[in-house]
């Protein structure tokens, strides 16, 4: 295969609120935990098993300010990206290393008028704004008679 491909597709909830984080010439980044979960039947013992998942994400510019706005503690949301390892330092001076999700679309899926319905806002970053309503199709206009053969 010639090609690569480095895509993350997460849905969860926040571990806690958007750490903001500014640099000069107003560029800015945002990070906070999502916890994924599985859960599956443990055959041996019939018992049910849930598996927590941390991600880091990272989320960047006018999107990470929308994140801070928005999202809360605890609040669920579908985040699409792609996977980065970071290498630092620590204080002894060991190597360490970070993955992190580098968040490039998300839509918040808590809604937030205090029902418990799974109606999700469209709120894709950077173009649209949190919660907004998707606006309906256009209406079709009839068909007009055109001259192409098909």
């Amino acid at each position: 295969m010639a090609g690569t491909l480095n895509k993350v597709m997460l849905i969860g909830h926040t571990g806690d609120e958007v750490k903001m984080h500014y640099f000069e010439g107003g560029n800015c980044i945002g990070r906070f935990p999502l916890a994924t979960n599985e859960e599956y039947i443990n055959k041996a013992t019939n018992e049910k098993v849930s598996n927590t998942e941390w991600h880091n994400i990272v989320v960047r510019n006018k999107a990470a300010e929308v994140c801070e706005k928005y999202l809360k503690k605890g609040d669920k949301v579908y985040i699409e990206g792609r996977i980065k390892t970071r290498k630092w330092q620590d204080d002894k001076g060991m190597d360490r290393y970070s993955t992190e999700i580098q968040c490039l679309e998300f839509t918040f899926l808590t809604p937030k008028d205090g029902t418990t319905s799974e109606s999700a806002g469209n709120s894709q970053a950077p173009q649209s704004k949190p919660n907004s309503k998707p606006s309906p199709a256009p209406k079709m206009e009839e068909e007009e008679e055109d001259d192409l053969p098909f």
